[in-house]
């Protein structure tokens, strides 16, 4: 018995003819993923298998994306060059993020942070804390790690904070941090370090604008909660 190949399907279940019909934002993600892969096994078609990787990461692509090459290859009908293709295309998406975020923008909201940080701390296994240094016009001047690894109060060094603030005539701070866990609840070291930066700030006389605390999907905004 032969694989089920995309050729094989009916018209309707054929991903790329779709695409070409009726545009990339039609396609599902295993539709998607089935055009990288472009054939499943004898069983299934590359849209039930691929249907099928996606529900062992409960639909999300970020967690597919972390899936190693053994274990996508566990999979009957993924071999190693498919393993390879899925990885590469989902590694070019998060390098296309990557750089709209190094593009300098303009922080109007706690979204804006969000689009902005999310690519770069929420996917990660571990946290790391971040400042966004902003000019009077609210425009990101720069982005730097401060920590990385668990979050205490002893952990961020306020000076160093603001230290690059003043080289670069900074007026006003964002700082965010990853929750690995998802949850976006603020501990109290977030708030010890939240008071501790704002206290400094407004001794110097620059700004603590937010502290967000960021997951894959969400975020939580202590000036949206009413916390600074």
């Amino acid at each position: 018995m032969e694989k089920l190949t995309i050729k094989s399907w009916a018209l309707d279940d054929r991903p790329r003819e779709k695409l070409l019909a009726k545009g990339k934002a039609s396609l599902s993600d295993a539709e998607l993923i089935a055009i990288l892969i472009g054939s499943g096994n004898r069983k299934e078609s590359a849209v039930a298998l691929s249907k099928r990787i996606l529900q062992s990461v409960d639909g999300n692509i970020n967690e597919l994306a972390k899936l190693s090459v053994e274990k996508l290859t566990t999979f009957n009908g993924i071999g190693e060059a498919k393993a390879i293709a899925i990885i590469t295309a989902l590694e070019i998406g998060k390098r296309r993020q990557l750089e709209a975020a190094l593009v300098k923008p303009k922080i109007t909201s706690s979204k804006a942070v969000f689009n902005v940080m999310q690519p770069i701390i929420g996917d990660l296994e571990h946290e790391e804390f971040w400042v966004l240094f902003l000019n009077n016009s609210n425009k990101v001047l720069a982005k730097s790690q401060i920590s990385k690894g668990g979050l205490t109060a002893t952990v961020v060094d306020v000076r160093i904070l603001f230290k690059r603030a003043f080289e670069l005539s900074s007026v006003a701070l964002i700082v965010c941090h990853n929750h690995p866990s998802g949850k976006l609840q603020p501990s109290n070291a977030d708030k010890q370090i939240t008071n501790k930066i704002k206290e400094a700030g407004n001794t110097l006389d620059i700004k603590l604008l937010d502290h967000l605390i960021i997951t894959e999907k969400a975020y939580f905004s202590f000036a949206d909660d009413g916390l600074l």
